[in-house]
């Protein structure tokens, strides 16, 4: 194998094609082999944020090759490249056409040092471009899910569903907080940053009862609403707002968008603990909200309630997960990869209209324009990438409440705050959410559903970024709305 970046066709007449390969399978160790590199093994290196892909870029001459791989120790061929059966065991192909197809950007002075890279290094559009369609032959496309696997998995998961109940999700040790309707929104704002959450229900002492949520999507309402009296946000403002008097506010605020002559309070969605999982996933999807409160009354006029739990679909999928662990086949639809199911939002192909567009920001794009779209668009989160729509991080609406940190939201405009100066404010690694790394998820086309659901029902993953190895080119976003549609669907 010859070194990634020299000019052999000044010498002998030979043009090196950079080519990617890629083992998206997981390991700790991974290795390349091949008739390219004399069969010794060349090490690949972990793509960041996706710790189970692997990666290297070879310079190859056009022509025939053979390869396999090595995962901690052990010989692999990916099946779902080109292989065929060898002296030495079953070998992955790939067929390279002739220079003249690549010369052009090859030929360039300013390639990177030698040596196997990953193409997130590589600042050159053109290199980046000709690696994405050298990987060799075309990408094999996916198998298709019959209807017969598909109908299956849904059902047992319905039947799963239907038959345990919402006190299953309850965990053995842990707290949930509760606001007092008469607290100022600046304090709520402060508890719900200090406290690393996004929602928290609603508690009225002269009713007795739960009468609501409070969530990160107020806030983003709140410092619209208020913005929009002077340039700058300021403490005073917030100080003036109780919750109860924010909540009827937005039903004023509602009814007059809705064109309705009245305010009409929105009832709390909950549910109880012996409801199905299957009506407390459809509780959620139907009324458009993160997480439902699980709360039991001991007495018939269900007085002095007891809030037991926030339902998430996380938490229902971890329960889905947990049961079929070790029967996967009982559900075929398990092994099939994301990219071969009507699934998630995916970035519109040419000649494609039908769907609907993937909401994307650049860094440089205001804070109102993120806070207009995660409304506008009715999405939870927004992928902020580059000038080649590689993902370089997520602003999502839980980040808001980053803005109560030293009263960022009291010196702060909306209209001038980029994105990039609000992830910095979020990125506090002091901060309770933790760093960066730790909030952008990502995943691949080729990754099958049984992978993609183990990592959404992990806490604090709300949803997956799909993107190419290597290049990060945002694909598409999975998120755990989209899954439980397409599983309890039909």
């Amino acid at each position: 194998m010859y070194p990634l970046g020299m000019d052999y066709s000044r010498e002998s007449g030979l043009v090196l094609i950079p080519t990617r390969f890629v083992w998206p399978y997981g390991g700790r160790i991974v290795y390349i082999s091949g008739s390219f590199t004399g069969w010794t093994q060349w090490p690949m290196t972990p793509v960041e944020g996706c710790p189970t892909v692997f990666q290297t870029i070879c310079s190859l001459p056009p022509g025939y090759h053979q390869y396999k791989f090595v995962v901690d120790g052990e010989w692999r061929h990916d099946e779902h490249r080109p292989f065929i059966s060898s002296n030495i065991g079953t070998v992955n192909t790939i067929l390279l056409t002739r220079e003249s197809d690549y010369v052009t950007p090859m030929l360039s002075p300013q390639m990177p040092p030698s040596g196997p890279v990953s193409s997130m290094d590589v600042d050159n559009e053109a290199f980046q471009r000709v690696v994405r369609l050298s990987d060799g032959t075309s990408p094999q496309p996916f198998p298709t899910i019959s209807e017969a696997d598909l109908e299956i998995s849904r059902h047992r998961i319905a039947v799963f569903m239907s038959t345990h109940m919402a006190y299953e999700l309850l965990p053995e040790s842990g707290k949930v907080i509760a606001l007092d309707v008469e607290l100022p929104v600046k304090q709520a704002f402060h508890i719900l940053h200090e406290q690393g959450i996004s929602v928290a229900p609603l508690w009225d002492f002269s009713k007795g009862k739960f009468v609501g949520v409070l969530s990160a999507l107020d806030f983003i309402l709140i410092m619209k609403e208020l913005g929009s009296h002077g340039s700058n946000l300021t403490e005073e403002e917030l100080e003036t707002h109780t919750i109860a008097a924010w909540k009827e506010a937005k039903s004023y605020l509602n009814s007059q968008i809705n064109g309705q002559g009245g305010v009409v309070s929105r009832q709390l969605v909950q549910a109880g603990p012996d409801d199905s999982l299957k009506e407390v996933a459809l509780k959620i999807l139907q009324n458009g909200v993160a997480t439902v409160p699980i709360i039991h009354s001991p007495s018939a006029d269900a007085s002095n309630p007891h809030l037991l739990h926030l339902a998430s679909l996380s938490g229902i999928l971890k329960c889905i997960c947990r049961f079929f662990k070790h029967s996967p086949s009982s559900l075929p639809v398990l092994q099939f990869p994301i990219g071969a199911i009507p699934l998630g939002t995916w970035v519109p192909k040419i000649g494609d209209p039908n769907r609907r567009p993937l909401a994307m920001l650049r860094p440089s794009a205001s804070l109102s324009a993120a806070l207009n779209l995660l409304i506008q668009a009715q999405v939870s989160s927004i992928p902020i990438v580059d000038d080649n729509d590689s993902l370089l991080d997520v602003y999502s609406r839980s980040d808001i409440t980053s803005l109560a940190k030293d009263r960022i939201y009291t010196h702060i405009n909306l209209e001038e705050t980029t994105i990039h100066q609000a992830l910095q404010y979020r990125d506090d690694p002091f901060s309770v959410y933790g760093s960066n790394n730790q909030r952008c998820f990502m995943c691949l086309r080729s990754d099958p559903l049984h992978k993609v659901l183990e990592r959404l029902s992990q806490p604090g993953v709300r949803r997956l970024i799909v993107v190419e190895a290597g290049s990060k080119h945002v694909e598409g976003i999975i998120s755990l709305g989209d899954v439980f549609r397409f599983l309890m669907s039909g």
